[in-house]
């Protein structure tokens, strides 16, 4: 089995401070900012649900039940933890002459606080972000979390995939490894893409850490491929320059890195060569991924967390808040910040 590192960089060294997390649901709370409102009419019903304790697919499974439709016709815009207490969308493929006491479905783990209409399915990924509000209880070193705190609000934080995209003990991505060289099987669909979905994280990650321990984090190369902040929108300068690197230094444009897949890479010269040489040792696994039916994408190397706020409520438990788009893991900002271990 090929045993791959999964000790990605710190942006700012390896914090001082300790934490524990997840003492209760209530300790991580998620709010989905879905970022339209629903028109209140159309075959489709929008349900803003508020959960404790359980995970997104098994509430779609148990909508799907309730309303008597199709486990297909439920759906939603992004999956939350399932250790917290997290409020989001699930819509429902539903007859307009249908009708249901959607207040009903639930129990003492589940609320439906909303129930609208509207003309459009809920796609996967179809949302502007989350609000996170997160509790640290017995952290070894305040000052020292504070100063961590105005660093990231500064300086933002490496864009990696959370742990969550990689399973128990990295258990997705080598499963993905051992499906690409043939070693198993899997007919289920959706677990086939969860495994391939690690694998390109991975090596997203390898290469965002290599990057910082490069000493290239904040430095444009020739060639580069940028993105504009805010939109999916990438451009390559064959030439940097000072004007870029001001862009860059403001966060108007991002520094990006590869999803792998077929297809030819985005940057030219330098970036190229650095990033070919950087994930050369990795050959055998991106090669594999050319195999399959996705093309190559880019993905951001920065994040920059919205309003991020630390409110102390005694001398070793606080509060952190603040908001990230979607497609941005919250674990990937709070391993910045402190060392966290989850309450037994």
């Amino acid at each position: 089995m090929i045993i791959l590192p999964t000790d990605f960089k710190y942006l700012y060294g390896v914090p001082e401070s300790e934490a524990v997390i997840r003492s209760t649901p209530e300790d991580f709370q998620v709010i989905e900012l879905l970022g339209f409102e629903p028109e209140g009419q159309g075959e489709h019903v929008f349900l803003y649900i508020r959960k404790r304790g359980e995970n997104t697919d098994w509430v779609a499974r148990q909508l799907a039940n309730f309303a008597q439709v199709g486990p297909r016709d439920v759906t939603y815009a992004g999956k939350k933890d399932r250790h917290a207490v997290t409020e989001q969308w699930f819509c429902i493929k539903f007859p307009i002459k249908r009708n249901l006491n959607w207040k009903l479905f639930g129990g003492d783990s589940i609320e439906v606080l909303e129930a609208v209409r509207h003309p459009r399915k809920l796609r996967l990924g179809t949302l502007k972000g989350n609000t996170f509000r997160l509790c640290l209880r017995q952290v070894t070193d305040m000052d020292a979390l504070k100063r961590r705190v105005a660093l990231v609000e500064q300086g933002g934080v490496p864009n990696y995939f959370g742990e969550q995209r990689f399973g128990f003990d990295f258990g997705n991505l080598y499963k993905g490894i051992a499906l690409l060289k043939g070693e198993i099987q899997e007919r289920q669909r959706n677990k086939k893409g969860i495994y391939i979905s690690a694998v390109r994280s991975w090596l997203f990650n390898q290469l965002l850490s290599s990057r910082i321990e490069s000493g290239l984090w904040g430095r444009i190369m020739d060639g580069d491929a940028l993105m504009i902040s805010g939109s999916q929108s990438c451009f390559v300068e064959e030439k940097s320059n000072d004007e870029l690197q001001e862009r860059l230094n403001n966060d108007a444009i991002t520094l990006t890195g590869p999803l792998w897949g077929r297809g030819e890479m985005m940057p030219t010269g330098e970036a190229e060569e650095w990033e070919r040489s950087t994930l050369l040792q990795w050959k055998g696994v991106s090669d594999l991924l050319e195999t399959l039916s996705l093309n190559q994408e880019r993905r951001a190397l920065k994040l920059q967390p919205e309003n991020l706020k630390l409110e102390q409520i005694s001398e070793t438990e606080c509060w952190i808040e603040f908001g990230l788009m979607s497609g941005a893991f919250a674990t990937s900002v709070l391993r910045e910040l402190c060392l966290t271990s989850v309450s037994e």
